[in-house]
């Protein structure tokens, strides 16, 4: 199916057809639709499947023949709630992608920067914004803006959105706005509690679930290696060394885990940057931009910093931790082999980590085939590794009174 079998207006069309759009992705062909004939709307989607189009073309298009004149002064007439700041500026560059032939203004706001800048913004008059939860309800106490005039909610990566604590956030979002209105849930999962916040906010909604049963890109070669942890950092310079080039996008679980993964590979040699949640979003935005622009080439990241993340032409996806769940496995490796290119997602299996990798596998129903020609084996008997905690400096010798019965107290 063509664009312009979805009736897009021609401006629309034109935009899209400069940006190299040729044919709608699946869940674009069955979201705008619906959309357009202005339902309410729950659609499940992974990763990388062109959810974002889903929503911004049909809003675009609905907004399009009723623009206010900037005189007059523009007021929000759509609101895209976005759980993080990368990902709600992607949101807003692909709006200016699509709307480039209309007046229609567009606008992000998100935490982490002077508030000024931003309020200059909306004083100017906007017709479609899209911010994170905290900053918008700041602004809102503050009376900086006004949610009275929105005809159509957005709830993007509703599932997150939940996971980072924003719930009632959402429902205080959603009651700002007028009772009668147009609303749309994204989410890569619907889990338990999306479907209960779902059923609070949506009117009737139609359904739309893109790959359920969680496939991976068939474009998208996957390679698992069995290795102790001890020995991960030893096979990931291995493979860079020898096997892994192009774009590199490397997950870790934890934010220390990256931080430390940048240290290792900066000192020997790569160009890498890092992206988690205690960076500034000067910082995030600087590491992004670099990785974006092929001044670096490996982008460490942890799942919630990289759900804002969008780069087309990725060439592998390097699984440092594990995931514990099968569909954060799926949205990573759906990182690489986009528009119609290769890629490969290579993962690292601890011992402790066994059974995350019989998950996934059942879940995706593929048996990742393993590679064993590499330096650093597990071996097949190992058990899961046992940390220790490690004893504080207050615990060492040397201090009178620490370790005693007397004194055991304060020192816990």
């Amino acid at each position: 199916m063509p664009f312009k079998d979805l009736k897009l207006n021609k401006p629309i069309s034109r935009a899209l057809e400069e940006a190299g759009y040729n044919e709608p992705t699946l869940v674009q062909e069955k979201t705008i639709p619906l959309v357009l004939e202005r339902k309410d709307l729950i659609t499940s989607a992974q990763t990388g499947t062109g959810k974002t189009a889903a929503f911004a073309l049909p809003i675009l298009q609905l907004l399009f023949d009723r623009q206010d004149a900037p005189k007059k002064g523009k007021k929000i007439k759509a609101l895209i709630v976005s759980p993080t700041r990368e990902l709600a500026v992607q949101i807003e560059e692909n709006f200016k992608t699509y709307g480039k032939y209309s007046n229609l203004r567009t606008a992000v706001i998100y935490g982490g920067i002077p508030i000024d800048p931003q309020v200059d913004i909306l004083k100017k008059g906007v017709d479609i914004l899209i911010a994170t939860p905290g900053r918008l309800l700041d602004l809102h106490k503050q009376e900086l803006l006004h949610l009275n005039a929105v005809e159509i909610l957005v709830l993007d990566e509703a599932d997150l959105m939940l996971d980072l604590g924003f719930i009632d956030d959402v429902k205080k979002i959603e009651r700002l706005c007028p009772e009668e209105k147009q609303t749309l849930l994204f989410s890569a999962t619907i889990p338990f509690k999306v479907e209960e916040l779902a059923k609070t906010i949506l009117k009737s909604p139609e359904r739309i679930n893109i790959s359920p049963d969680l496939p991976t890109a068939s474009n998208v070669s996957q390679q698992l290696y069995y290795v102790p942890k001890k020995h991960k950092m030893e096979l990931c310079l291995h493979l860079l060394r020898n096997d892994i080039k192009g774009s590199i996008l490397i997950f870790r679980r934890t934010k220390l885990g990256v931080d430390k993964l940048e240290q290792s590979l900066a000192k020997n040699g790569y160009k890498v940057e890092s992206l988690h949640g205690d960076k500034s979003q000067n910082d995030r935005k600087t590491a992004l931009g670099k990785f974006k622009n092929n001044y670096v080439n490996i982008l460490i990241a942890t799942d919630l910093a990289a759900r804002g993340i969008d780069v087309k032409e990725l060439d592998a996806v390097i699984n440092f931790d594990l995931p514990n769940l099968p569909d954060t496995y799926v949205h990573r490796i759906g990182r690489t082999g986009r528009a119609g290119k290769m890629g490969t997602a290579y993962s690292f299996c601890s011992a402790d980590e066994k059974e995350y990798i019989k998950n996934i596998q059942q879940s995706i129903h593929v048996q990742i085939p393993v590679v064993e020609e590499h330096p650093y084996p597990l071996d097949p008997k190992a058990k899961p590794e046992i940390h220790k905690k490690k004893v504080g400096s207050k615990y060492k010798k040397g201090r009178k009174g620490q370790g005693s019965k007397k004194n055991k107290k304060r020192w816990y």
